[in-house]
């Protein structure tokens, strides 16, 4: 768990406890009825169905929230107090989930493959696929993730951050690379890139094949106010508290995070060399800063994201056709069974009615994983290219 604000964790400790105590009550049982009785979850057949299972012998009903799944798995009980159920066959894919226990969310005890989340943590299963699948490892060169600590003056806190060098990357070398910011959603750590989004993998392969420049990623934590992502703060919703977490972790990333980083790795500098994109809130982010400051960053990614305050016009006061012989790339994408289209839509048609040039690009998908990997696969490779 990272470092970044020991308030945060305190309240989320405090606040969840008694629920996380009634959760072990419901699946206790004596260690030798586990021993004698041993149980696989989740479980990947052949032909792409997955099979959960959970002993919880007093629970009355359970269910799997499963990830790009729009009706939960329904579990049922065995004489032996195991709940189990399967999938319809699975896209090769990572997907999250957790148990629903009489009303209670919690993770699968047998898995250790966890989705990782400051609110809302699970675990993943993964339905392995080919090796074409740009989140799938595969014997290439494989680039190295650094992981940083240090004290924000700015944001008044101890936080981390994930830096990703591609192969070959020599930090005693000549070259210089270009550098992705690449920004997680609300409610996820700065590891969910790595830990959840595979971007370190789905660089490896891009690069492998050709396909994306060999650059250097940088993964911070979103928040310039913890209490924006405390569980009860509702922050999404107080429009005051977003706005001045976003301006001070832009202050923190131009004040902070890029002197450190152009400091310590071989960073090419100025706007051409230099990218930002996120997801959900880290994409409404990634508009918010760059197109604010297009002298500083020449390219910019949006997967899915919401409004900033919902006025573009407030957003983004001084956007205009300048711009065009400034940004180099804006590229903006969400899920058409997204809830969160609409906002997109109105940003879209704001920036245009502006005189200002972007790639528009609806996908398949929800509010989701599987959707942003597939996302910055494909905008990755449009990244430092020359024109």
């Amino acid at each position: 768990m990272m470092i970044f604000g020991r308030a945060i964790r305190s309240q989320v400790i405090r606040k969840w406890s008694s629920i996380l105590i009634f959760a072990v009550v419901v699946v206790a049982v004596p260690a030798s009825c586990q021993q004698d009785h041993p149980i696989v979850s989740p479980e990947v057949s052949a032909d792409n169905r997955v099979t959960f299972r959970v002993r919880a012998p007093y629970a009355k009903e359970v269910s799997v929230p499963i990830e790009s799944i729009k009706t939960p798995l329904q579990l049922k009980k065995g004489d032996d107090g195991v709940w189990s159920g399967t999938t319809e066959p699975l896209e090769p894919d990572y997907y999250g989930y957790s148990f629903d226990i009489d009303g209670v969310s919690m993770s699968d005890p047998l898995n250790p493959l966890m989705k990782t989340n400051l609110l809302y943590a699970g675990n993943m299963v993964h339905v392995p696929g080919p090796s074409s699948l740009p989140w799938e490892v595969n014997d290439v060169p494989h680039g190295v993730v650094h992981h940083h600590f240090y004290h924000s003056q700015i944001i008044g806190d101890d936080r981390d951050f994930f830096v990703y060098t591609p192969p070959k990357y020599d930090p005693r070398g000549k070259t210089l690379y270009p550098v992705l910011y690449l920004l997680h959603g609300f409610s996820d750590d700065a590891s969910g890139w790595t830990a959840v989004g595979r971007a370190n993998v789905i660089l490896d392969n891009l690069i492998a094949q050709g396909k994306a420049k060999p650059m250097i990623i940088v993964m911070p934590l979103g928040y310039g106010e913890l209490e924006f992502v405390s569980r009860a703060s509702t922050g999404y919703d107080r429009t005051a508290l977003r706005m001045s977490s976003f301006d001070k972790f832009r202050d923190a990333l131009f004040g902070e995070l890029m002197p450190r980083v152009e400091a310590a790795y071989k960073v090419a500098n100025g706007p051409n060399a230099r990218a930002i994109a996120g997801l959900s809130m880290g994409g409404a982010e990634s508009l918010y800063i760059g197109l604010n400051a297009p002298e500083r960053i020449g390219w910019i990614g949006a997967f899915s994201s919401g409004g900033i305050t919902g006025d573009p016009q407030k957003d983004f006061p001084a956007i205009g056709p300048k711009a065009n012989s400034q940004i180099r790339l804006l590229w903006i994408a969400c899920g058409k069974d997204d809830r969160l289209l609409a906002p997109n839509q109105k940003t879209i048609d704001f920036l245009q009615s502006k005189g200002v040039h972007l790639t528009w690009t609806e996908t398949s998908g929800a509010h989701e994983w599987p959707v942003w990997r597939r996302n910055l696969s494909v905008f990755a490779p449009l990244l430092f290219q020359q024109k």
